[in-house]
């Protein structure tokens, strides 16, 4: 028999336990908090039907997209969590109190180029808070706090939420001639990638005069306090209907920040954010390391007026944000910003003598049964080697298990990093590690 080299393919992300269990400590870290801020869990299927999934059409989605038949049905990977939260809201929506707070953590799929820090297969930590007819803006102040904590918790301290609200780009757009805001939004949402000079080049291709793209480089430069910003701009005295919207919006949306009781150093009104996906519509944001630019943006989202317009005839307006776990891990692996280190998960193992298994056993649950983690060591070997393989995983404490500590039940507790050893009883045993 031929031996198959193992190898996984290029784009997907495997770990090695320490570094899954850092990765699953940050997982989780995110899902306490965003269920601390009253976002209810769904799970939807990786794999859904091609027509669900495509009901949008077109661009680079569907060129990216895991396509594949079984039997008459054409399904898809998932390559992205809100088209499911769509279908599932419309499909389920008889079931689900308004405004719906929902998280979803799961793996999505997008079959692009692989490249270092890029993956084709990677988890993506959404939340969405979704409304029937309509949405209050207090729900856009909401989720800059979600952030906010949960950033925090995750060991963050110097990090930058910024905020901007598509509109006041949409309507200073209009004030300039420019009515085709979208491919101009796309264009400036790429500056920090591609610079001024390039920005200005992308926005004479698309037919915006020189003199109007200079003017809309100076505008996205506004820079101070965030009253100060919001300051500029109504002194702009722009009568466009729509800058004038959007203008009330992110000042009302500041307003409830406040009351929330951010911390005013972590936020700021960024007036170049203004997100690719067009199907935002009013308030977005992106959140940035400080220390660390080059990382670029590790939380984004947005607010988006017709959720599931492909699905049901009932308008769903929603505002949303996406943590792509990831990459971010990744990233954050890579500039050593955090770090794995080798940990048992247990606090307890039990080394039975070879003539003492069934009894370690019996040990074993007793102490599980009390709350203890506890694992037994089962193989027949050498001492020596049975303690080579706790001093591997990282346990903090053995015991070895002989015919006089069954007899006893009083056992030798080792410390594997100071080599301290005390005699204790089972009580003791439990006391110590239920503490």
């Amino acid at each position: 028999m031929s031996i198959v080299k193992p190898s996984t393919l290029p784009g997907f992300m495997e770990l090695l336990p320490k570094d899954q269990m850092l990765f699953n400590e940050m997982r989780d870290i995110i899902r306490e908090n965003f269920e601390k801020h009253g976002f209810l869990p769904i799970d939807t299927p990786v794999i859904e039907k091609s027509e669900v999934l495509l009901a949008k059409g077109g661009g680079e989605t569907e060129k990216q997209i895991y396509r594949f038949s079984k039997g008459d049905t054409d399904m898809s990977l998932r390559f992205d969590l809100t088209v499911p939260l769509a279908r599932y809201t419309a499909e389920h929506m008889n079931d689900l109190s308004f405004p719906f707070k929902r998280y979803q953590i799961g793996k999505v799929y997008r079959g692009e180029k692989a490249q270092k820090g890029r993956f084709r297969e990677f988890y993506q930590c959404d939340i969405d808070t979704i409304g029937m007819g309509e949405l209050s803006l207090v729900n856009d102040a909401e989720f800059p706090v979600v952030i906010y904590h949960t950033f925090k918790d995750l060991g963050f301290t110097d990090f930058t939420i910024h905020i901007n609200n598509r509109k006041i780009l949409k309507g200073f757009f209009a004030s300039l001639g420019i009515e085709d805001s979208m491919n101009v939004l796309r264009v400036v949402d790429k500056i920090d990638k591609i610079g001024e000079e390039n920005v200005l080049s992308e926005l004479t291709e698309l037919g915006v005069e020189k003199k109007s793209g200079e003017k809309i480089l100076d505008f996205i430069k506004i820079r101070g306090s965030v009253d100060d910003i919001i300051k500029s701009l109504e002194d702009l005295k722009i009568e466009n209907e729509i800058f004038l919207e959007g203008l009330d919006e992110i000042t009302q949306v500041i307003g409830y920040m406040r009351d929330f009781g951010i911390d005013e150093d972590c936020f700021d009104i960024d007036l170049k954010i203004a997100r690719g996906l067009d199907y935002y519509t009013g308030t977005v944001y992106e959140t940035t390391l400080d220390n660390y630019p080059n990382i670029g943006s590790v939380c984004s989202g947005g607010r988006y007026e017709d959720l599931a317009s492909y699905y049901t005839d009932k308008v769903l307006p929603g505002v949303g944000l996406s943590i792509g776990l990831s990459r971010l891990f990744y990233q954050l692996n890579e500039a050593k910003i955090i770090s794995s280190e080798e940990k048992s998960l247990v606090d307890l193992l039990i080394i039975p003598m070879d003539d003492c298994i069934h009894e370690g056993i019996k040990l074993l649950s007793e102490l599980r049964e009390k709350g203890l983690k506890v694992s037994v060591y089962t193989e027949f070997a050498k001492l020596k080697k049975k303690f080579k393989y706790a001093d591997q995983t990282k346990v903090d404490y053995v015991i070895v298990l002989g015919e006089e500590e069954v007899k006893s039940r009083r056992y030798s507790l080792k410390n594997m990093k100071s080599g301290d050893q005390v005699e204790v009883s089972f009580d003791e045993l439990v006391e110590k590690f239920k503490n």
